[in-house]
């Protein structure tokens, strides 16, 4: 196996992008949806004004650009290529931290806190709040390696992250995620204790138990609440992701309206923004993650991870024992109280539960994943 570790660049052709643009002008549009919310999916008129600023005034150069001002290389781990950012803390005492995305998301997500992470000095903070960051793309992801057979489960996925950090030279590391990133981060605290010292997520899961529905608090209620709407209501992308991969990917891999309204949809239900999305995120933040899934033609590949994982989300199967911090933003998929945090997690040292952000936390509010991820690790050793 090749483990050098190697440099990468974005590099777009300007083939690719004319593609884009003419497939976005040759859409096939359905017609309007009847109600007028998006209880039926994205609205029509919204999604052709995004589509067509995507076509006529969004400019893939300057993601890339900003993209390729960081370090970012690809190394080759049990079979596969794995791509990630890589960012050194001037600070010598820095932490090692792994951070994971998840879908519909993408290292795109981490971009605006990765300078406060890396150096806090410089932003506000103090040199003991440093870490040194590593954003890896998950398999079938942005531009890391598809896998060709079977088997890229959560437990492999937390092997390799402890072999990419090991031969970045960090034995010792943190971990953080969300979403998938919360699944992967929890089965390196099942399995990688040996070098794991730490975990941080905003998407803690756990099994549920009778016991836990006893007695509920009017924050339990509301989280259970949200837990039946996504699953009764929000769920179809997961169910078809999980049992037919394939199938959906001829579709959103040859359609860019497609792929970005397969996303764009889950941003509008998971992100608090009261009903206007660009409110909280702009247009071209929204554009530059759904790239990182039209540009490798990632539709399918990424959603094959729910076909590996998704009887197995809320595992590997144990409690974890790690030093664990855990930030529960508002509008969030699924919601722990501490109780309930509290019976796979043994060592919480920092819970919070916020007033303010969604699902896509680093993207959605930054300042505040900041504070939470300094927070918490301050409370470990």
């Amino acid at each position: 196996m090749n483990t050098a570790v190697r440099p990468f660049r974005f590099e777009t052709s300007d083939a690719e992008l004319a593609d884009l643009k003419e497939r976005l002008a040759r859409t096939r549009w359905p017609e309007r949806e009847t109600p007028t919310d998006w209880s039926q999916g994205v609205p029509l008129a919204w999604m052709r004004k995004i589509c067509e600023y995507w076509r006529s005034g969004y400019d893939w150069r300057r993601c890339e650009a900003v993209l390729n001002a960081y370090p970012q290389f690809i190394t080759e781990i049990d079979g596969l290529d794995i791509q990630f950012l890589h960012l050194r803390s001037p600070h010598a005492e820095a932490r090692p931290l792994v951070m994971t995305h998840g879908w519909p998301g993408s290292v795109v997500e981490f971009l605006k806190v990765i300078g406060p992470l890396t150096d806090p000095v410089a932003h506000g903070g103090q040199a003991k709040d440093a870490f040194h960051v590593v954003c890896p793309s998950l398999p079938g992801f942005g531009f890391s390696g598809k896998p060709t057979a079977p088997g890229w489960t959560l437990e492999r996925i937390a092997r390799a992250w402890s072999t990419l950090m090991g031969r970045l030279g960090y034995d010792q590391y943190y971990a953080q995620g969300g979403d998938w990133g919360a699944a992967v981060t929890m089965a390196i605290g099942v399995n990688e204790g040996a070098h794991c010292k730490g975990l941080h997520t905003n998407m803690p899961l756990v099994d549920f138990t009778p016991e836990m529905m006893e007695n509920m608090t009017p924050f339990e209620q509301s989280a259970m609440a949200g837990f039946q709407f996504y699953w009764d209501k929000d769920s179809g992308y997961s169910k078809q992701q999980s049992t037919r991969p394939q199938t959906i990917g001829y579709a959103l891999v040859d359609s860019p309206v497609g792929q970005a309204a397969w996303i764009l949809d889950k941003f509008h239900a998971w992100t608090d923004c009261d009903g206007n999305l660009e409110s909280v995120l702009s247009r071209d933040e929204l554009l530059d993650n759904v790239m990182m899934y039209w540009l490798p033609a990632a539709a399918a590949s990424s959603a094959r991870m729910y076909w590996e994982n998704f009887a197995s989300i809320s595992q590997p199967k144990g409690p974890i024992h790690l030093p664990t911090g855990i930030s529960i933003f508002p509008h969030e998929i699924f919601r722990l109280s501490r109780r309930w945090a509290e019976t796979r997690f043994s060592r919480i040292v920092h819970y919070n539960a916020l007033d303010k952000g969604g699902h896509f936390a680093a993207f959605e509010q930054p300042a505040t994943f900041v504070h939470e991820i300094r927070s918490a690790f301050a409370a470990m050793p």
